[in-house]
């Protein structure tokens, strides 16, 4: 059954978890999809793992809509999730709508997803009254990594652990109809999902959430430039992968590759002809 909002928000309801993993490509959203995954977000973590930039901020708009209809078209029972990147949306709330509904027309989103808490309220608002629905991130938000000086744990502090449940309150309060909370004490945020009437999704955020999210990459050995402590291997495909491409390399300069069933043949009368 195609996974929407109200999916999302029966999921809570009932006490299910929601699961979600990140894609980028058609063929890996198609292996999410069929797999049963809950929902698919296009985050625009593609910056570091598909484009090999350090950070998320030089991600553009063109990148996520370009991304995000690949996965749209491959994703045909999970809901499409897709990133508002930097300055998307901080810059004004008519910004915000403009290119949360280039996202949903050009992208072909179930929904769009922007970080930030009270500060991104406005923006939050004006989307959802322009009918479409937004996912929150509040705790940990890579595109303010420069303010943060790091990715570093959120809420570990009385004062940042309150500032963290009024942000989240705050995305509830503005129509969100979900919550990403990232790099959060478990405590902590198991204490906001039973707070929160909409479902939140953690990563790095412990098993209290009401469902989880982590990039496909870093679940499956994929990439290497950083491994953060909430990841999980459930699957060595990178080590996999690594293994074909040297076999392969190795019978193509042996000459072992192609082999004969791997050949296409001529009629030797009709290649006689030919010269």
């Amino acid at each position: 059954m195609k996974n929407t909002v109200t999916t999302f928000q029966k999921m809570k309801e009932k006490g299910e978890k929601i699961s979600m993993l990140t894609a980028y490509d058609y063929s890996m959203a198609k292996l999410i999809d069929e797999s049963g995954i809950n929902g698919i977000l296009v985050g625009d973590s593609l910056g570091n793992v598909i484009l090999g930039y350090e950070d998320t901020i030089s991600v553009t708009m063109e990148d996520m809509i370009h991304h995000g209809a690949a996965v749209a078209r491959g994703a045909k029972n999970a809901l499409v999730v897709i990133d508002m990147p930097f300055m998307s949306y901080q810059t004004s709330t008519y910004d915000a709508v403009v290119n949360a509904g280039r996202l949903m027309k050009e992208g072909r989103a179930g929904a769009v997803k922007l970080e930030g808490g009270e500060k991104v309220k406005d923006q939050i608002r004006a989307i959802v009254d322009a009918s479409i629905p937004v996912m929150g991130h509040v705790g940990l938000t890579p595109q303010s990594i420069n303010a943060f000086g790091g990715f570093k744990v959120q809420g570990k502090t009385e004062d940042t652990a309150k500032k963290l449940i009024r942000d989240a309150k705050a995305v509830e309060e503005a129509g969100a109809f979900a919550v990403v909370l990232e790099c959060v004490p478990s405590q902590l945020a198991k204490r906001v999902s039973e707070e929160l009437t909409i479902p939140t999704i953690g990563i790095g955020a412990g098993a209290g959430c009401d469902g989880q999210i982590l990039v496909y990459q870093d679940m499956l050995g994929m990439y290497s430039d950083f491994s953060p402590k909430f990841v999980k291997r459930f699957g060595e495909a990178g080590l996999m992968m690594t293994q074909a491409f040297k076999a392969y390399d190795k019978e193509v300069k042996e000459g072992t590759f192609p082999a004969a069933e791997h050949c296409f043949t001529i009629k030797e009368e009709v290649l006689e002809r030919v010269y």
